[in-house]
């Protein structure tokens, strides 16, 4: 796609972006190579990155008429916070290498659409920066626990402390999945680019060799179910997982006193076979049966994806590449751009269905049997 068009001066005239992949176009464009790459990475074969997408033109409407639809609430709650739109801003790294500022300019454009924004642990801004950034903005934490459990203890009370509203524990990881290309490209961040969370902690002359901009092997790969509980121990913040996608881990985090699930295979970058993430809801939605709220994440690429992942239990989904697409293109306001488009296609899609609210998306929306 052709970003300009010249007119009969030579100058280039700013095309319309319309839709999501629009942004996408753009940034594989713009973007060098290594970095567009990165973001774009799946695991392996990338069949679970690219069934993220594909599930949600498997699943049908069913939609109603003659519903007076000339009104549509979108708002909703999470955490029992309201925001505009059941749309946020998942956790992923290193915004720094779409745009100059960043999670900066990410957490000014979720400010303000009036949604959530959680901050990766792997930004390129510290948590204290982004809060300075978007002191009214509403924020969530993603958390990694690290074999040294101290750095871990000190990221949640920095950020307690900063005012974040939850911490999202990223649970998929005991171990960076296989992703060909970041190989191929021997990845690595820029001289001028740093994990900020962890600023001066590692020390270089001794820190050996790195993986995604902290020394490798720090991860915990022992983590368990009984680290929920030390969690809970250091903290008074809710704690969401981020990582399920069975029903049996699902009835787990419920029995441990978790306060939300995000429905997440981490974009594909993991394990590779996987499902996608819209047609692993369903079972764990019935599991929860209203317990804890229930999130995803995972190929949300139009409106009527979103209205699809409520309709199927979802409470709010998050979005992760396309927020990197919308900095590519015009940082804070490409982000603003990328969740008004989503904003205004899910009210659409609202209204051609016939809800009013997001209190009248149900499963009756789906042709189940279809999926």
């Amino acid at each position: 796609m052709n970003i300009c068009s010249c007119n009969r001066e030579g100058r280039c005239a700013e095309m319309a972006m319309v839709c999501l992949t629009d942004f996408e176009e753009y940034a594989k464009e713009h973007l060098s190579k290594a970095t567009w790459d990165y973001y774009a990475a799946g695991a392996d074969e990338c069949c679970t990155r690219d069934d993220n997408v594909l599930a949600y033109k498997r699943i049908r409407l069913r939609p109603r008429i003659l519903r007076d639809v000339s009104v549509c609430d979108t708002r909703t709650t999470v955490q029992g916070t309201e925001i505009s739109f059941p749309v946020g801003i998942a956790p992923t790294a290193f915004h720094c290498l779409a745009w100059p500022e960043g999670e900066l300019a990410t957490a000014r454009a979720t400010e303000a659409l009036n949604t959530c924004y959680i901050a990766s642990t792997y930004s390129t801004c510290s948590v204290e920066e982004i809060v300075a950034a978007a002191p009214r903005g509403f924020r969530w934490f993603q958390l990694y626990v690290y074999r040294d459990r101290k750095l871990s203890e000190h990221i949640v009370h920095r950020v307690e402390g900063l005012g974040y509203k939850a911490l999202v524990l990223t649970v998929d990881v005991p171990y960076t999945g296989k992703r060909r290309n970041d190989i191929r490209n021997q990845f690595k961040l820029p001289p001028h680019l740093k994990v900020k969370n962890f600023d001066g902690i590692f020390q270089p002359a001794t820190a050996g060799p790195e993986e995604y901009g902290i020394p490798a092997n720090t991860l915990d790969p022992s983590i368990s179910w009984q680290d929920i509980y030390w969690l809970q121990s250091i903290t008074r913040l809710p704690i969401i997982i981020k990582g399920i996608l069975t029903e049996e881990d699902a009835e787990l985090a419920v029995q441990h006193g978790v306060q939300g699930i995000i429905v997440s295979n981490h974009g594909g970058r993991q394990l590779d076979g996987g499902p996608a993430t819209i047609d692993a809801i369903a079972e764990i939605v019935d599991t929860v049966q209203g317990r804890i709220e229930v999130y995803m994440d995972g190929g949300i690429r139009t409106g009527s994806d979103v209205l699809k992942a409520l309709a199927l239990g979802a409470k709010c989904v998050f979005i992760g590449r396309p927020a990197i697409w919308g900095l590519a293109y015009k940082g804070e306001e490409g982000v603003r751009e990328v969740l008004q488009i989503l904003n205004d296609e899910f009210r659409l899609s609202m209204a051609l269905s016939g809800c009013r609210n997001v209190d009248e998306i149900n499963r009756s929306l789906i042709q189940c049997s279809k999926l």
